[in-house]
């Protein structure tokens, strides 16, 4: 006989882990203990479920470096007892961690499955049931006794996307998440449909690594007409800085002012890593196309490609926790390493 698959439910923190206290009206953190009496749908899963929480549940606004690690932690010591992990988050930060955990877990063999909620678990029209159930599901899908899903996804309101490849973009809507440069991975109906050409394969057979040094050194800054010299130059002096996301125009397009260029160069020249990624949710950088980009190629600056801004900075402040070299670091960002680019 079978054995049943075993997935382990991590609860960050956020709103699907909310059960309304009827006496006071206030939102309280949920007991994973008591999980199959509020959800009994989950016996009808052909799985077991166990469930760990953060000591201290937190709000997704809270999320920091430090909490990342501490996942990836509780996924590390348990990588070996489990199928396959469903990580509850709140929706505010759920494409950065996601995609950050998608780096810092090298030569993942199993599926690691971030959802969440719009509305608390206890609400009578909540989305947290389905997202949680078909989150378990998804993450227990196996094939010949091997993972179907064997990477980061995010799941929410019947699609599984590979998760560094989203961005939140509605607050209200239970459509949270969209995927606009990449396909989904899963699509949940009457029935769960794979889409086997886009799910992710580890090229190799290597052992599963887990990399905690994320280095928070790094910027965003979004462009906007009539942005200037002052404002950019304090950003690229912050004490410490290494690496600094630029969010231009279109495909990649910026203001063609000197003091911008000289400000670039003198930043490029400290070492400091720059990194063009477009503030479009949908599309790619593609410098030269335009004359506005064509001073940033001639910069060499490092092309973002149609990396999500959430995957840009967490992929940066992972390749400088690695300490990549200098004069290998435009190439190795370049280069996609888990499915985060084209």
């Amino acid at each position: 006989m079978k054995n049943k698959t075993n997935i382990l439910l991590i609860y960050t923190g956020g709103t699907i882990g909310m059960v309304k206290d009827y006496k006071s009206g206030a939102l309280k953190a949920f007991d994973f203990s008591e999980l199959l009496k509020r959800i009994p749908e989950l016996k009808q899963l052909d799985c077991a479920i166990d469930s760990i929480s953060f000591k201290i549940p937190i709000d997704s606004s809270n999320m920091n470096t430090g909490h990342w690690v501490s996942i990836a932690e509780l996924i590390e010591s348990n990588y070996n007892s489990y199928d396959g992990f469903v990580v509850l988050h709140g929706s505010d930060t759920m494409s950065y961690t996601a995609s950050a955990l998608s780096f810092m877990l090298e030569n993942l063999g199993k599926p690691v499955i971030f959802t969440g909620s719009q509305l608390p678990i206890g609400d009578l029209r909540t989305d947290a049931k389905e997202n949680l159930i078909t989150s378990v599901q998804i993450a227990a899908l196996q094939e010949n006794a091997i993972p179907v899903i064997q990477e980061v996804g995010l799941y929410f309101e019947y699609k599984l996307y590979r998760a560094n490849r989203t961005t939140k973009i509605n607050a209200e809507h239970f459509q949270a998440f969209a995927s606009l440069n990449y396909p989904p991975l899963v699509e949940s109906g009457v029935h769960l449909r794979v889409f086997e050409e886009n799910v992710w394969r580890t090229p190799s057979k290597k052992k599963f690594k887990v990399h905690k040094n994320m280095d928070g050194n790094v910027a965003i800054l979004k462009l906007f007409p009539g942005i200037n010299e002052s404002l950019l130059r304090s950003v690229l002096n912050t004490s410490e800085l290494k690496g600094f996301i630029l969010e231009t125009y279109g495909s990649g397009n910026a203001p063609t002012e000197s003091w911008l260029m000289n400000l670039l160069q003198e930043a490029l020249d400290k070492g400091i890593h720059i990194i063009n990624v477009t503030q479009c949710s949908g599309g790619s950088v593609v410098m030269g196309r335009y004359e506005t980009s064509k001073h940033l190629e001639r910069l060499n600056i490092i092309n973002g490609k149609d990396i999500t801004t959430e995957a840009a900075i967490t992929k940066l402040m992972y390749l400088l926790g690695c300490n990549i070299s200098p004069k290998l670091f435009k190439t190795v960002f370049e280069t996609s390493l888990r499915g985060e680019m084209q």
